[in-house]
């Protein structure tokens, strides 16, 4: 629901900050004061047209901001749309909507404290608010919705669900056919490619780790010398002594002998003794493994190049198929599916054909029992809202709702016929209205505006109160043209849409911009707009109205405030109360 509205320099209002209630909120006050423009802000706020028209004289700048609280339901389908984009907040139960227009014409959008851009902003709002009376933002407008309020209201969304299902399964068989029936050319080339690419793969019979091997291997062979002239060095200073210096092994030798005698005078040094004899043995391995790696070196220019041409052909593998050859091979291992695949393409196609055919049957069943289900389900909707329109002063308006197939060669098999089909089945489902007697019906998008078009969605939205998941409707003039008998009708209807659900929580909340006093008797919650100068200057002031307040705003829109319509005002809101049990 929405829960705070802030108002800066829009039109006539200086700054506003307004509290609603969840229930129903009337605004009452004179012409001109400024109800419509607090529901002009909130259709600004939510996506609608705007421009510098908007902006108080004399600021630069015009700002609305909405916080609106979100039910776990509104939360699942608000928290989808602002994932999309990264626009959560800290609280998934609170959304922070603002727009901000300047004089210069740049339109500065908001969601949750983050820019966005318009079409963001209109796309979220739109699921939250309807407003009657700037159908820009309602949600009965939108033709493709219809098919979903009458789902929900005819309780027939599992069986949709299955057709949903069957029809995902067909496109993902349509989609696979499509591939395998490409051009024979094309498949004929890709497949001389895909063989190629195989065998070539195939054939250089490609070890895992091989190529780590080779360039180890490489190295060893360039710098064979290098490597012999090293190890030799070391292995000669280790072990065989020179005319001029003693080796290691004999050095250590020496020292060991020199310990062993020392240990005989002094046993405190035996395991110095120890050490350097374990120390000989241990220099004596090391120089015979270095004689055995200098002997194992050579120089061999042929197998270097054997090895330079197996690291080549690696190269030009990896440049070709991928960065390792973990990669090369599994790219042949995908050439060799996709080629069983196109060498059986026939036989595939054969398959998903009669698959294809099975599903159409199956869509066309499923589409025309969920068809049939809608039209009875359709009738007990207009039967609803015609009643509902009865009691509006409307007796004689008809409403229809109209559900067509259309032909497609490639649609569902209904009999001998081919039927174009969706995610939702096989029908298009629109509303038709005829509100005048004589007038032929017509879809629910043509009709005029006014007070004739809002009592006619609050009609629907009685009936649809279930269905209909927009958690905010905003009624501007619905009073137009009618009475005060039939605005307690309008009254009750309206705080009835916000009666609580079995869950505990309200269905909707109401905003209502009224001039009858009828109506406004029947409000949770009472704001007064008003008007006044204050320097040179007009603006806008809202408050809420309670007890003696309230019995004066009604007084005043019954006519003069006298004792008589005070106590008029006083009864009716008793009233009131009492008929909804408060």
């Amino acid at each position: 629901m929405l829960s705070e509205l802030t108002i800066r320099d829009f039109a006539i209002i200086d700054h506003l900050h307004l509290r609603f209630g969840a229930g129903f909120n009337v605004l009452t006050g004179e012409t001109g004061a400024g109800k419509s423009i607090i529901v002009d802000a909130v259709s600004l706020l939510l996506g609608g047209r705007g421009d510098t028209t908007f902006v108080r004289s004399g600021a630069d700048r015009a700002h609305i901001e909405g916080v609106f609280q979100l039910d776990t339901e509104t939360q699942g389908l608000a928290n989808s749309l602002l994932a999309q984009d990264g626009l959560e907040g800290d609280d998934p139960a609170i959304l922070v909507l603002a727009r901000e227009i300047r004089r210069e014409g740049r339109n500065v959008c908001r969601v949750n404290g983050r820019a966005v851009t318009l079409t963001v902003l209109e796309g979220i709002g739109q699921n939250l608010v309807d407003i009657h009376g700037q159908t820009e933002h309602l949600s009965l407008m939108r033709v493709r919705e219809h098919i979903d309020l009458l789902d929900r209201y005819g309780d027939l969304w599992s069986l949709r669900e299955q057709v949903a299902s069957q029809v995902e399964e067909l496109r993902a068989v349509r989609r696979e056919l499509a591939a395998l029936r490409r051009d024979e050319r094309e498949l004929a080339r890709r497949l001389d490619l895909l063989q190629y690419q195989v065998d070539e793969i195939e054939a250089a019979r490609l070890e895992p780790g091989e190529e780590e091997d080779l360039l180890q291997e490489r190295t060893r062979l360039a710098n064979a010398e290098q490597l012999r002239e090293l190890s030799d060095d070391a292995y000669r200073a280790l072990y065989e002594a020179g005319d001029e210096q003693a080796s290691a092994v004999d050095l250590l030798q020496m020292a060991a002998r020199a310990l062993v005698g020392l240990a005989r005078l002094d046993a405190s040094t035996n395991p110095l003794a120890e050490t350097a004899e374990g120390l000989s043995y241990q220099v004596e391995d090391l120089a015979d493994s270095l004689r055995d790696y200098r002997d194992q070196v050579e120089f061999n220019p042929r197998r270097l190049n054997q090895v330079e041409d197996r690291l080549l052909l690696i190269h030009n593998l990896q440049r070709k198929y991928g960065e390792g050859i973990d990669d090369i091979l599994a790219f042949a291992e995908r050439a060799r599916r996709e080629l069983e695949t196109i060498e059986h393409s026939e036989e595939r196609i054969e398959e998903l054909e009669a698959e294809e055919a099975r599903l159409l049957r199956e869509i066309g069943r499923l589409g025309a029992e969920l068809s049939v289900r809608r039209r009875e389900r359709g009738q007990s909707l207009a039967a609803g809202i015609e009643a509902e329109l009865e009691e509006l002063s409307m007796a004689r308006a008809r409403f229809s709702v109209d559900l067509a197939w259309r032909d497609d060669p490639e649609g569902a098999f209904i009999d001998d016929r081919r039927v174009a089909f969706d995610l939702t089945g096989l029908d298009r489902v629109e509303f038709l209205v005829a509100p005048n007697v004589g007038e032929p019906l017509k879809p629910l998008v043509r009709i005029a505006s006014g007070g004739e078009t809002s009592r006619l969605m609050l009609a629907l939205k009685t009936v649809l109160a279930q269905a209909d998941r927009t958690p905010t409707l905003i009624f501007d003039e619905i009073d137009a043209g009618i009475g005060g008998r039939v605005g307690s009708v309008v009254g009750r209807k309206l705080w009835g849409l916000t009666a609580s659900r079995g869950d505990g929580a309200r269905r909707h909340q109401v905003l209502c911009v009224t001039h009858l006093p009828q109506l406004a008797i029947y409000g949770d919650m009472h704001l007064q707009v008003s008007k006044g100068v204050v320097g040179d200057r007009t603006v806008t002031a809202v408050r809420h109205l309670d007890g003696g307040d309230r019995e004066l705003e009604i007084a005043g829109m019954l006519g003069a405030v006298t004792d008589r319509t005070e106590a008029s005002a006083r009864e009716m809101l008793a009233a009131s109360q009492a008929e909804k049990g408060q």
